[in-house]
C-alpha cells in the first residue's frame, strides 16, 4: 500500500513537471499564433479550491486560462482524447501528460467525478465546460436536420460543410422559431448557415427580443460545476470566450469573471452561473 501511494505521488509529480514544461514552451507559441486578449486574470484565486468554467467553442479553449495563471489547472476531457483508436486520440500523450481527467460521456462516470473532486479536496483548480460539449453543430445533429428539413438534392456532405461552424444552440432555436411559425420554412432554410446574423436581424424586426437571443448563446448548462463546487466549498470562476481562432487573429478575447460560491440550491447556483456568463458575453460584445 505504501509503495502504491509512493508510485502515485511520483506519477502526479511527473505529470505536473510535464504540464509546467508544456506551459513554459507552448504558452508563448499559443500567444503568438492566436494573440488572445485576456482580461481579468487577477480574478483567479492564488490558492484554495477553484472550479473554473467557460463556454466551449474550440478544442483550444482551455489554453486561454492555463496561460492566465501560474497555478496548475486539471481539466476534464472526453475519454476519446485519450484513445488512439479515435480521431481525437492522435495526441493522447499530450492530454495524459497535461494531467487531464478522462470522462466517459456515455455513462454516469463516477470514477472521473471522484478524480475531479479529489483535485478540489486537495485545494487545486478543476477546469470544465458546463455546456458539456463544444457548441458547434455535430454531424449527428446535422443529420437530423438534414433528414427533417433539407431537400435531398443537396448532398449531405455539402450541407454539413456549410453549417458545421454554426452554434448548435442557435440552430436549435432557429428550428424552434420555425416550428412555432414565427419564421417561414424558406426563412429557416435560407438562414441556417448564417444563424447568428439572422437572429440579430430578427431582434431588429422585433420577432424575438435581445434577451431571447442571448439566452440561446449557450447550450443548457449541466450541474457538475456547481455540484462539485458546493461539495468542496470551492470558488467558481467563470470565463467567456468570444472571437475566432485564426492565425494572428485580432478578435480572440477571453474575459475571466470574479469568483463566487455555489448556493446549496444547485438549480439557483446553476442559473446564477449561466446568467453571469450571459452578462459577461454581452459586455464582451459591447452590450
Amino acid at each position: 500500500m505504501v509503495l502504491l501511494k509512493m508510485e502515485e505521488k511520483m506519477e502526479k509529480e511527473n505529470k505536473m513537471r510535464v504540464y509546467k514544461t508544456f506551459r513554459t514552451i507552448l504558452g508563448p507559441i499559443y500567444k503568438f499564433w492566436y494573440r488572445p486578449k485576456v482580461e481579468g486574470a487577477e480574478n483567479i484565486p492564488t490558492d484554495g479550491p477553484v472550479v473554473i468554467v467557460g463556454n466551449h467553442i474550440h478544442i483550444m479553449d482551455q489554453c486561454n486560462v492555463i496561460i492566465a495563471t501560474k497555478r496548475t489547472i486539471r481539466y476534464m476531457a472526453k475519454k476519446e482524447y485519450f484513445d488512439p483508436q479515435y480521431n481525437e486520440g492522435h495526441h493522447a500523450w499530450f492530454f495524459k501528460s497535461a494531467g487531464c481527467i478522462p470522462v466517459d460521456r456515455k455513462i454516469h462516470d463516477d470514477s472521473a467525478k471522484e478524480a475531479a473532486l479529489e483535485v478540489l479536496r486537495n485545494g487545486g483548480i478543476l477546469g470544465l465546460f458546463p455546456e458539456g460539449t463544444r457548441n458547434g453543430l455535430k454531424e449527428e445533429r446535422a443529420k437530423e436536420i438534414y433528414k427533417d428539413h433539407i431537400d435531398e438534392k443537396e448532398d449531405f456532405d455539402v450541407f454539413y460543410k456549410r453549417v458545421k461552424k454554426e452554434k448548435t444552440s442557435q440552430i436549435n432555436y432557429l428550428e424552434e422559431l420555425y416550428k412555432d411559425k414565427k419564421i417561414t420554412r424558406e426563412e429557416f432554410l435560407d438562414n441556417i448557415d448564417k444563424v447568428d446574423a439572422y437572429l440579430k436581424e430578427l431582434i431588429d424586426k422585433k420577432v424575438i427580443s435581445e434577451d431571447d437571443y442571448y439566452e440561446h448563446i449557450y447550450l443548457p448548462f449541466k450541474f457538475g460545476a456547481v455540484s462539485m463546487a458546493n461539495k468542496t466549498n470551492a470558488q467558481i470562476v467563470p470565463f467567456v470566450i468570444t472571437g475566432d481562432y485564426k492565425f494572428r487573429t485580432k478578435n480572440l478575447k477571453v474575459t475571466i469573471g470574479k469568483p463566487f460560491k455555489a448556493d446549496d440550491d444547485l438549480e439557483k447556483a446553476n442559473n446564477k452561473l449561466r446568467k453571469t456568463m450571459i452578462d459577461m458575453y454581452k459586455k464582451s460584445n459591447g452590450k
